[in-house]
């Protein structure tokens, strides 16, 4: 099944910086080939739901990793089955709108 979360995870007991941590993370998610786009508070992510969850989980294997004790994440996530939707299609939709 196909799925796109907006996922942040957020690193506890490291400091205040987290970009480090998000940077890290990022370059995990782009080595899955899946379809990510980062944005000011965390990063969309499309794909098959196993393949999407496995590399959240690796997030988290990094991020623990890096001496993170403890993490908090978000996910939204959506799903649907009338239809192949992707990242593009849904902001191209919104914009669309503004347009008129």
């Amino acid at each position: 099944m196909k799925v796109i979360i907006d996922l942040t995870i957020v690193p506890i007991g490291i400091g205040v910086s987290l970009s480090p941590y998000v940077a890290v993370c990022e370059d995990v998610l782009k080595d899955t080939g899946l379809k990510i786009a980062l944005h000011a508070n965390g990063t969309n992510i499309e794909g098959e739901w196993d393949d999407v969850f496995a590399a959240v989980k690796a997030c988290h294997e990094k991020v623990h990793a890096m001496g993170a004790p403890r993490i908090h994440t978000n996910i939204k996530l959506g799903t649907r089955t009338d239809k192949a939707q992707s990242l593009d299609d849904k902001v191209k939709s919104v914009e669309a709108k503004l347009s008129r």
